[in-house]
């Protein structure tokens, strides 16, 4: 009896990543009844990371948390025996501000700090804490100040919340935060390696993607060049310049220079937390997929990561998207046999968007048809496929 294992990211502002699993999975076992269907959701350290982790079996540990704008939000974290996951974005991230609402000056990593707070309070020594899709610029300062540190301005009085506090920084106290976290492992899912300052800094790069116009990313450069200098003063260590430094507007230069956090592939732990290789031992297909296959896919996003991992293990890899924008000869480097693309089914994207639930299962059916046979050799010989990079072209494309 074939196994699929379903290990799908989301499609953004479409379906979550366990919406896609289960409509593939319907369309597959549509076609063949004889098939068992394994789905896993996937992420890379942004948004998505915490429904992974309690898709995986992880429990949500409820929290009312400071968003970016430091309104109070309900967010939590999710854990297994002491491993708690945390999700920056689903707590102070981008998607947690209203449409084209930008704070590139003011918004704060505080409230990812306080999930993390709440799990090491609670009795939890792991953390894997995912940074992707932040909305501050603020060098991690809201999320250590939610920690316990201290940081104090001329007059001895706290510094404002995000970018634009840090200038004000004179002094940090790290003495509550270096109690609370004693002991404490941290491990950081990051996928980029910019430093926290420069021309590849946090500033200059995410800047303007998190609504920071030119003058802004002026003042967001000088202000964490600062807040570098103050931090580096405290600990005789300066990481502005360490790779990953710069991610989520600074987060990763302070779990590196105030947390002792080792950095991580996002979809490798992502993989490694959900049980994904027990799963792909299992596997006599793996379908992966996200809203849209592109270049961005290729480097360290979930799709290239499954597809890495199941190449590695000798599985054959199909993906299903939204829309596709890679060649044969990019999804074959990729190691994906076959992309099947909601807009071979239907091409008004918007349906695509509004439909995805109804398209995905004729994808399944697809995919069933054209990869999976019942026999063993079929079995070898994609394995033996994907060992090799044999290119399969699925309907619609040939």
């Amino acid at each position: 009896m074939p196994t699929v294992l379903i290990a799908s990211d989301k499609f953004k502002g479409s379906l979550t990543a366990a919406e896609v699993g289960d409509a593939v999975a319907r369309g597959v076992r549509r076609a063949r009844s004889d098939v068992t269907t394994i789905s896993q959701p996937v992420a890379d350290g942004g948004d998505g990371t915490l429904a992974a982790a309690l898709a995986a079996g992880y429990e949500l540990v409820p929290v009312v948390a400071a968003g970016p704008t430091g309104r109070a939000v309900r967010s939590g974290y999710a854990r297994r025996g002491d491993t708690a996951v945390v999700e920056l974005a689903d707590v102070a991230g981008l998607v947690r501000l209203a449409d084209d609402r930008f704070a590139p000056m003011t918004a704060t990593s505080r409230g990812a700090g306080e999930l993390i707070a709440a799990a090491v309070d609670a009795g939890c020594t792991r953390i894997v804490l995912g940074i992707g899709g932040s909305a501050s610029t603020d060098g991690g300062s809201g999320l250590l100040r939610a920690l316990g540190a201290v940081v104090l301005d001329t007059h001895g009085r706290e510094i404002g919340e995000g970018g634009a506090g840090l200038d004000a920084a004179t002094a940090v106290d790290l003495t509550a935060l270096r109690r609370r976290m004693s002991g404490v492992d941290v491990v950081v899912a990051c996928d980029v390696d910019n430093p926290l300052t420069g021309p590849r800094g946090a500033a200059a790069v995410y800047g303007p993607q998190k609504g920071a116009d030119g003058e802004q990313v002026t003042q967001l450069e000088a202000a964490l060049d600062h807040w570098a200098d103050v931090v580096a003063d405290t600990t005789g260590d300066d990481q502005r310049q360490a790779a990953g430094a710069g991610a989520a507007g600074g987060v990763g230069f302070a779990a590196l220079a105030l947390l002792d956090a080792r950095l991580q592939s996002g979809i490798e732990l992502v993989l490694d937390m959900t049980g994904f290789h027990e799963h792909l031992a299992r596997a006599d297909l793996v379908v992966t997929g996200e809203g849209a296959l592109d270049e961005q896919t290729l480097n360290g996003k979930a799709v290239a990561g499954v597809a890495a991992a199941a190449r590695a293990a000798g599985i054959p890899v199909v993906a299903v998207c939204g829309r596709n924008l890679l060649d044969a000869g990019a999804l074959a480097t990729a190691g994906i046999q076959a992309a099947y693309a909601l807009n071979d089914v239907e091409p008004d994207l918007d349906r695509c968007l509004a439909e995805g639930d109804r398209l995905l299962p004729v994808l399944g059916e697809r995919i069933a048809a054209s990869h999976l046979a019942g026999s063993s050799e079929f079995r070898r010989t994609a394995r033996q496929d994907a060992q090799s990079g044999v290119q399969h072209i699925p309907y619609g494309m040939q």
